[in-house]
């Protein structure tokens, strides 16, 4: 039976270093690949490589030796594991999420391919499904479903509530959507409260951004925001 491992949202590697430089008391930033048939995945911080491979069954972990620079992208080489990052546009395999880098690993000489890096922008928001992550700056309720899905012309979705639809455009950089439909259900607490957020949001146009962690952020006129994740 195929399985598959949990997509991660994954920043950007910077040039050379691969681990973009820490101020002082700042996590320590990694950076993630993944792939697929069989399901790994490698995490690259400061100081190791931690390779998961075969679904979880093979598990290295090893110092890390410092990027080599290489053709196209970085080289890390240990007596284990080997990792080529070349900087050119990858898909996972298994949707239509595209990552900045295609990434080889050979561990133990298996050698097995996929993406890592930052998450791209999808080419069009229509066909794309959402969760919503935040409103107005809150953590949407874990015990309310929410999504937001967007077709052709039309989009629709839950802040958390009532089920509503719309028209909507954009220009690349911004969204309108036309008057928000929903049904009239009332909801108590904060499933009311981030839907209200959400629908007063969108009365205006609101700017349209794609961070390289793979979410979709909206910002209105007065700088209110909906974070939301792809859902694949």
């Amino acid at each position: 039976m195929t399985r598959f491992l949990p997509l991660l949202a994954l920043p950007a590697l910077a040039a050379c270093t691969a681990v973009p430089p820490q101020a002082p008391g700042d996590k320590p930033a990694s950076y993630m690949a993944i792939g697929t048939e069989p399901g790994w995945t490698l995490e690259i911080t400061p100081g190791l490589l931690n390779y998961n491979g075969d679904y979880g069954d093979t598990k290295i972990l090893q110092p890390n030796p410092g990027a080599r620079p290489s053709a196209g992208g970085e080289r890390y080489v240990t007596d284990r594991l080997t990792v080529d990052v070349t900087h050119a546009e990858c898909s996972d395999g298994m949707s239509d999420r595209r990552y900045r880098d295609t990434v080889t690993v050979t561990a133990d000489g298996k050698t097995v391919k996929g993406c890592g890096g930052a998450i791209l922008a999808p080419d069009q928001l229509a066909g794309t499904d959402w969760t919503f992550e935040s409103i107005g700056g809150t953590r949407v309720a874990a015990d309310r479903p929410t999504s937001l899905s967007f077709a052709a012309d039309r989009l629709s979705g839950s802040a958390g509530c009532n089920r509503f639809s719309a028209s909507w455009s954009s220009d690349g950089t911004t969204l309108t959507a036309g008057p928000l439909m929903a049904t009239k259900m009332a909801c108590a607490g904060a499933a009311m409260t981030q839907e209200s957020a959400f629908f007063k949001l969108m009365e205006s146009p609101v700017r349209i951004e794609f961070p390289s962690d793979g979410t979709l952020l909206l910002t209105g006129a007065d700088g209110q925001t909906a974070v939301l994740k792809r859902a694949i």
